[in-house]
C-alpha cells in the first residue's frame, strides 16, 4: 500500500474538528512535503517524525512523501499531528497493518526518541472521538485528562514502537479509566472572617444564586478575605461544567487532573489587558473570564484596570460567553462566572472611615469612581460597604464564627430548589422567566414601582432585584416573594457608592 489515511482532530477553540492524515508514497527524488494550510509548528513536523522513526528502528522510506492534512481549508497547527504522521507514513509503507487504525484517532507530539510529549487539548478531541464510536491514542501523560471524558475509550502511549506494538497485536495497551470519584478539595473557611455580619449574608446570598458582588471600603477591612472564601460556599459543579473547565485549562496544563470537580478561583492583576481577561491573540486562546467558568473570577482593586479591560467583561456576563473573531476564523469560549470585585473608595482608601483622614479631593474621587462605567455596575447585583472592624473586636475575638461547612449546606439546600423549580440558579433566570418564577402581589408591585422612581433604577436593575429577592426567599425556604425580601434586595443595589 502506498497510500494511507490516519484520523486525528484539530483545535479550534474547544471544539475538536476531524482531520484526514492522508499519506501517499510514490516515485520520484526523495521529498517530504505536507499540505492543508500547516503552520510553522505541522510544517516542521517532518524533522521529529524522521528523527523518531529512526530512532524508534523504523525505516524511512526514501521516496516522495506527500501528506495532506483534509479538509485543506482547515488551520492545522502545533505538534499534534506528528504522531498520526509517523502512523501514515509507516502504514503506506508496509510497515505497519492498517487492519485497526480506522477504529483510532491520534494526537501527539514526537520527540527525536519516539517518546510522546503531551499535546494541548485532549478534552476536547476527545469528546468528539467518543461521538464518533472510535478510541483516541494520545500521549501517556495526557491520558488521565483525556479520560475524565464519559464514555471515552482513551489508550495511553508511552511511545511511538510501544503504540506500534499495540495496533499489530503484539503487545495490548489496556484503555486509560478516570478516577471514579472526584478528589475532595480544600478550601479556604469562613470561620476566620471576624464580623461583617452584612458581607457574609451578601456572600451566602451571591453562593446561593450566582449573583456577582462588589465589595467596597477601606484597606485592611477583609474584602479580599471574603472573596476568596467564596468558592468554599459554592455548591459542587456539574460534571459537564467540571469537564468543560477542564477542558479550558488544558489549553495551558495539558496533564494537570488535580483541579477535577474544583471551584476556579481566578484573580488576575489589576494590569493585565482586555486580552488577558477575554482570551485572544494571533491563535486564540481562553482569557481570565473563561478560566474562570464555573467558579469565581476576582477582581481586586476594581478602578486599577484600564476601562477598556473592564468594559470587555460586560457581554460575557450578560451572555456566559466569549466570541473572539479574527479575520479568518471565529472561536467561541464558555465564560460563565461569577465576578467579584473589590475596590477602594478613593485614591488613599479612607474616604468615610472615621479613623483615618482622607487626603483625596473631592475630584479625585469622582475621577477615581468614574474608572467604573454604569453599565458595568448595573451588572453586578450585589453592592456592600465594609466597614472597619474595632481593634476590641479583633483581639477578643473568640474564633467562633460560623464555618464554611455549615453556610455550604443552606447554598446548596437554596440551589437544589432553583434547580429544581427552573433548572438554573437564579441568577440565570431569562426574562421571561422572572413574571413566572418571581411572581408579585400588588403591595410588592407598589413598593417597587416606588423604590424604581427613587433611585432611578434601570430596567436590568429591576430583573437583577428579582433575581436577588428570589434567591433570598429561597434561602428561607418560602415560594411567594415579600415586600421585606426585595427591601433587602435592593439595600444591595449600590449603597453609598455614587459617581
Amino acid at each position: 500500500m502506498e497510500l494511507s489515511v490516519i484520523y486525528s482532530r484539530a483545535m479550534a477553540g474547544i471544539q475538536a474538528p476531524l482531520v484526514r492524515v492522508e499519506t501517499h508514497l510514490s516515485n520520484g527524488l526523495p521529498a517530504f512535503h505536507i499540505v492543508g494550510m500547516p503552520e510553522t509548528a505541522v510544517r516542521e513536523s517532518k524533522d521529529r517524525v524522521r528523527s523518531a522513526l529512526l530512532n524508534s528502528y523504523f525505516e524511512f522510506p526514501d521516496r516522495r512523501i506527500t501528506i495532506n492534512l483534509s479538509p485543506a481549508d482547515l488551520p492545522k497547527e502545533g505538534g499534534r499531528f506528528d504522531l498520526p504522521i509517523a502512523l501514515g507514513i509507516l502504514v503506506a509503507s508496509n510497515q505497519l497493518p492498517s487492519a485497526h487504525l480506522h477504529q483510532h484517532e491520534f494526537l501527539g507530539e514526537l520527540a527525536l526518541d519516539g517518546t510522546l510529549r503531551p499535546i494541548p487539548g485532549v478534552i476536547p478531541a476527545a469528546r468528539e472521538a467518543t461521538k464518533g464510536k472510535r478510541k483516541l491514542v494520545v500521549p501517556a501523560s495526557c491520558a488521565p485528562l483525556a479520560a475524565y471524558t464519559p464514555n471515552s475509550a482513551i489508550i495511553a502511549a508511552e511511545d511511538l514502537l510501544t503504540l506500534c506494538a499495540h495496533l499489530n497485536g503484539s503487545e495490548t495497551i489496556e484503555p486509560t479509566s478516570a478516577t471514579s470519584a472526584p478528589t475532595p478539595h480544600h478550601y479556604p473557611d469562613l470561620d476566620v472572617v471576624v464580623g461583617q455580619e452584612l458581607a457574609r449574608r451578601a456572600l451566602e446570598i451571591a453562593a446561593s444564586g450566582g449573583h456577582n458582588l462588589l465589595l467596597f471600603g477601606p484597606p485592611g477591612t477583609g474584602k479580599t478575605l471574603l472573596a476568596s472564601r467564596l468558592p468554599g460556599i459554592l455548591p459542587p459543579p456539574t460534571a459537564e461544567d467540571a469537564l468543560t473547565g477542564l477542558a479550558l485549562r488544558s489549553f495551558y496544563d495539558s496533564t494537570d487532573v488535580s483541579a477535577w470537580f474544583k471551584r476556579p478561583f481566578r484573580s488576575p492583576h489589576h494590569n493585565a489587558t482586555s486580552a488577558a481577561l477575554i482570551g485572544g491573540g494571533g491563535k486564540p486562546r481562553p482569557g481570565e473570564a473563561s478560566l474562570a467558568h464555573g467558579g469565581v473570577l476576582f477582581l481586586d482593586e476594581l478602578p486599577e484596570f484600564s476601562r477598556n479591560a473592564l468594559e470587555v467583561l460586560r457581554e460575557p456576563m450578560e451572555s456566559g460567553e466569549v466570541t473572539i473573531s479574527r479575520a479568518n476564523h471565529k472561536i467561541t469560549y464558555p465564560a460563565r462566572f461569577q465576578l467579584v470585585a473589590a475596590m477602594n473608595p478613593c485614591p488613599c482608601g479612607y474616604d468615610g472611615d472615621p479613623e483615618q483622614n482622607c487626603r483625596c479631593t473631592q475630584s479625585q474621587i469622582q475621577r477615581y469612581r468614574q474608572r467604573i462605567s454604569g453599565p458595568l455596575l448595573d451588572r453586578i447585583d450585589l453592592t456592600i460597604a465594609m466597614t472597619r472592624i474595632p481593634p476590641s473586636t479583633l483581639l477578643n475575638s473568640t474564633g467562633l464564627s460560623e464555618n464554611s461547612t455549615s453556610v455550604k449546606a443552606r447554598v446548596v439546600q437554596a440551589n437544589a430548589l432553583q434547580t429544581q423549580r427552573q433548572g438554573c440558579a437564579n441568577a440565570l433566570l431569562a426574562g421571561a422567566d422572572l413574571t413566572k418564577y418571581c411572581e408579585l402581589g400588588a403591595a410588592q408591585k407598589r413598593f417597587l414601582q416606588t423604590a424604581m422612581d427613587n433611585i432611578k433604577l434601570s430596567a436590568r436593575g429591576l430583573h437583577r432585584t428579582l433575581r436577588v429577592s428570589r434567591t433570598i426567599a429561597d434561602l428561607e425556604g418560602t415560594s411567594t416573594l415579600t415586600t421585606e425580601h426585595i427591601s433587602e434586595a435592593l439595600a444591595y443595589r449600590n449603597p453609598g457608592l455614587k459617581q
